[in-house]
């Protein structure tokens, strides 16, 4: 029983404190991002307005028209602003810890995944910021759900959250990884059932609570399954890259 504790607290250590630093040092990459952000805000207010317009162009720019739908209702309005808070950081905490204890190999590889996409996110942050349409007045915006009725919101985010970061909706490039790795390890239909919802549902949710244009819904499926793809070819071919590195640094034996 005592080996059993101490071979199961020494591979928590191993494995655990090595995802730790990754998301030690994926968090500076973002506070970088962030930091590069400021004083773009004019320069993300007017891309947001450059999309509207294409958005328009290719008859999707229904934001706002989505929105009035729930905005006359505030237990809907409740209901969107837990998705988008309690469906994003904390699903994923929660259903991380749940693989990393039961499914090992699935965890690694959506872990993988959320390292890539996110880290395709950042430079998409970097090249192009953009502004939600919450920041948008008029006819062009939204309102913030979240400051109606929820005392978790961006205002309260502090420092944490680069607000000028729309594009991709990293809430749908997660909630989608996270969902289809969930998914892929239970058997039961009505918890499949509702892994293959929530994406949808929270594609809804990002638009009618002011967080993101439809385009960035689709720009997030988009950047999550490309993280997913090249996470399943680095598993797959992953071994060619280290056998590359070994015998490139291996000493030379003199003849």
């Amino acid at each position: 029983m005592t080996r059993d504790i101490a071979r199961g607290a020494s591979f928590i250590w191993r494995n655990g404190m090595a995802d730790l630093l990754l998301l030690a040092i994926a968090f500076m990459l973002y506070s970088l991002v962030r930091m590069g952000s400021s004083g773009r805000e004019i320069e993300a207010t007017y891309n947001a307005i450059d999309l509207i317009k294409f958005e328009r162009t290719i008859a999707v720019g229904y934001e706002s028209q989505a929105q009035a739908l729930i905005l006359g209702s505030e237990p809907l309005v409740r209901f969107f602003n837990i998705i988008y808070t309690y469906g994003h950081f904390w699903l994923i905490g929660a259903a991380a810890v749940w693989l990393f204890f039961t499914n090992r190999s699935t965890y690694t590889l959506f872990r993988n995944a959320f390292f890539i996409s996110g880290a395709i996110a950042l430079v998409s942050f970097n090249l192009f910021p953009l502004a939600p349409p919450r920041f948008l007045p008029g006819e062009f915006g939204a309102v913030d759900t979240l400051r109606l009725f929820s005392s978790v919101n961006y205002e309260s985010s502090g420092w944490f959250v680069n607000e000028y970061a729309a594009m991709p909706s990293l809430h749908i490039a997660w909630n989608l990884l996270i969902c289809l790795a969930i998914a892929s390890c239970v058997k039961n239909p009505i918890v499949r059932g509702w892994a293959v919802l929530m994406p949808l549902l929270m594609s809804v949710t990002v638009v009618v609570t002011g967080n993101h244009w439809i385009l960035d819904c689709v720009a997030g499926y988009i950047v999550g399954m490309i993280g997913l793809g090249l996470a399943v070819l680095a598993r797959k071919e992953g071994w060619r890259v280290r056998q590359f590195f070994t015998e490139a640094f291996r000493p030379t034996v003199p003849a």
